[in-house]
């Protein structure tokens, strides 16, 4: 609740102004990371944070990844399927559990993951570069701040 109208106006134009925001930063992001990341390679954005996933938690079931990534089972299952296709992925069934699979990021996808991160890591240096250290020092504190929120909203509602 807010203290007066006038608060309470200010607050709604500041959270209107956010969602303008974010929506842009939504539109723009997958784009702006994406677009030539991997010359000669067609790769998504949800299929490069499972390779992420995988290069770094070796031995997820196809379940765990879904949950890793906010994904549906079915989604990722198919993607999985793709990344298998492409020599990315492979599936390993579990010794202790024959009805799962164990997935294992391949050599390739591997090596196709690092190179993404360099690439990803050049051009965030060049996009803090073109900040000011006003603008990097005021990201670097609200950002969190919104994740913070975004994930408690999310357990709390979701």
């Amino acid at each position: 609740m807010h203290g007066t109208t006038e608060e309470g106006a200010a607050m709604d134009a500041e959270a209107d102004h956010l969602h303008h925001l974010l929506l842009d930063l939504v539109r723009t992001a997958e784009f702006a990371l994406m677009d030539g990341l991997l010359p000669g390679r067609e790769l998504s954005m949800s299929q490069l944070l499972a390779l992420h996933e995988l290069d770094h938690r070796p031995g997820l079931s196809q379940r765990e990844l879904a949950a890793g990534l906010g994904l549906e089972k079915s989604s990722v299952s198919r993607m999985v399927a793709d990344l298998e296709a492409n020599g990315l992925v492979e599936r390993h069934r579990d010794p202790d559990n024959r009805r799962l699979y164990r997935l294992a990021i391949t050599a390739e996808g591997r090596r196709l993951h690092r190179r993404a991160a360099e690439v990803l890591h050049e051009r965030y240096q060049r996009w803090a570069a073109a900040m000011t250290p006003g603008e990097r020092e005021g990201l670097a504190a609200g950002l969190p701040a919104l994740l913070r929120v975004m994930h408690a909203d999310r357990h709390d509602h979701g």
